[in-house]
């Protein structure tokens, strides 16, 4: 386990700077951006076995993570809880949530995706993408369900580590996670080494050995001697009242990230009925856009743990300060990411397919993107601040109800009436993103979190 830096250790004039925000945050970025390569080139092989493969398991994709996040929401909201004890210099407290929230969420989401199974291949019909892209996304699917438990365990095992300002051991297990998920994708997608050739199927069985092996990788620096003996993360019974207290303060994240995919896999599903290569142009997108994504989910990430640590030790000052300093790193990486889609971005489509169709649709995207990832990064390193702070009921009413009105207002109204198609769909989830950035930030700004108790 990577040493990890007491909040005694850190001068008072530099809590909640840039300095340290990115000390935390870099390991979680590399990790995510060793995840997203990981997912490109998945994307990549797949799309190799043709348009309808590439949009059929971007669409499953989609709404597989959306049967996920109730659970991995949830899941987050350990994060809070550990940071506070660890703030607090109570960290003998911190190994019991793991447990607790374990206890909960791993039965659950294992009886949840056996009910997903049953459901899926029926959602999928419904739905009525093409043929070709039906049978793509249901063998993807089928493959990737039997995962879920470990997900999710998965993520209660990252928030203990995130809780604790270790984001390097993650960073390890990520990279020895990646190897061995590359492996697997290319030899079960393509049938090398031996392997079967299973084509989309092997992606998601790829992606499933992939989920069950972090969760044996994590296992073993949460139990190590050194780690129990001061984070007393040895196994514990389940109990009730501290599970209770733990689900006020996540339950509303998970009902939040719910709700929110939910609309967005309507959005993933419109798509999908625009055409093999409107779905394959979106995916792309969405592929691109999460080198962006993924370096903002780090800084909020970092933001979470140190405005959780600094209220924990009632330094509130340095909370509000690591939420400045969070944002400014942030913009400075988003711009970086806009120079480069705007500079080459030929050269990005074509890693996912170069059909004449498929680029002349996705280049416009890509511009759109350049600007939407800089958006987007402010509003998710503003919730990454309020997830630290405890703050997760307003953030789910707000959310929830944006999602379902403004959302899907503006997809309609972008994509259909106006006759946008896949570029208007993304300009009303642009709309979306910018008004919810900016409550988060009101949010925040109000100082209610100041009062949050967990």
């Amino acid at each position: 386990m990577a040493q990890v830096e007491t909040l005694a250790e850190a001068p008072v004039a530099q809590r909640g700077g840039i300095p340290e925000v990115w000390n935390l945050a870099y390991p979680v970025g590399l990790a995510t951006v060793a995840e997203t390569v990981m997912q490109t080139i998945d994307t990549a092989m797949v799309g190799q076995l043709g348009t309808a493969a590439l949009g059929g398991v971007g669409f499953a994709g989609l709404w597989i993570w959306m049967m996920f996040v109730p659970f991995t929401g949830t899941a987050q909201g350990l994060q809070a809880f550990v940071s506070r004890h660890d703030g607090a210099e109570e960290q003998a407290q911190c190994g019991r949530w793991i447990w607790q929230a374990a206890w909960m969420l791993v039965p659950a989401m294992t009886l949840w995706m056996v009910a997903v199974a049953f459901l899926f291949p029926r959602l999928v019909a419904w739905i009525g993408p093409s043929p070709e892209m039906q049978s793509a996304a249901i063998a993807f699917g089928m493959q990737r369900l039997w995962a879920g438990p470990g997900v999710v365990f998965n993520f209660v095992l990252f928030a203990f580590f995130r809780g604790i300002g270790d984001t390097r051991t993650p960073l390890y297990v990520t990279l020895v996670a990646v190897c061995v998920h590359l492996f697997f994708a290319y030899a079960l997608i393509f049938g090398h080494f031996g392997f079967a050739a299973w084509g989309a199927a092997g992606a998601g069985i790829a992606q499933s050995i992939t989920s069950w092996l972090y969760v044996v990788l994590l296992l073993v620096p949460v139990l190590r001697r050194g780690v129990r003996a001061r984070y007393h993360t040895e196994l514990v019974r389940p109990r009730l009242d501290e599970q209770l207290r733990y689900l006020r303060t996540s339950a509303p994240m998970g009902g939040q990230w719910f709700l929110d995919m939910t609309t967005f896999a309507i959005f993933g599903a419109i798509v999908a009925r625009m055409g093999d290569a409107s779905a394959a142009a979106s995916q792309a997108m969405l592929q691109l856009l999460a080198f962006s994504f993924m370096q903002a989910v780090a800084i909020g990430v970092a933001c979470s743990t140190l405005v959780g640590r600094y209220i924990g030790a009632r330094d509130l000052d340095a909370a509000e300060r690591s939420l400045r300093s969070s944002l400014s790193l942030g913009l400075i990486l988003a711009a970086l990411v806009a120079l480069v889609f705007v500079s080459i971005p030929e050269t990005l489509l074509g890693l996912f397919n170069r059909e004449p169709e498929f680029l002349a649709l996705a280049r416009p995207l890509l511009a759109l993107g350049a600007f939407f990832q800089v958006v987007d990064a402010i509003g998710i390193i503003a919730s990454g601040a309020l997830r630290g702070a405890g703050d997760t009921r307003w953030p789910f009413l707000v959310q929830s109800s944006l999602a379902w009105t403004l959302r899907l207002a503006a997809l309609w109204t972008f994509a259909i009436w106006l006759r946008g198609g896949v570029f208007g769909a993304w300009v009303g989830e642009l709309c979306y993103v910018l008004v919810l950035g900016v409550a988060w930030l009101f949010r925040f700004r109000a100082g209610h979190w100041r009062t949050v108790r967990i």
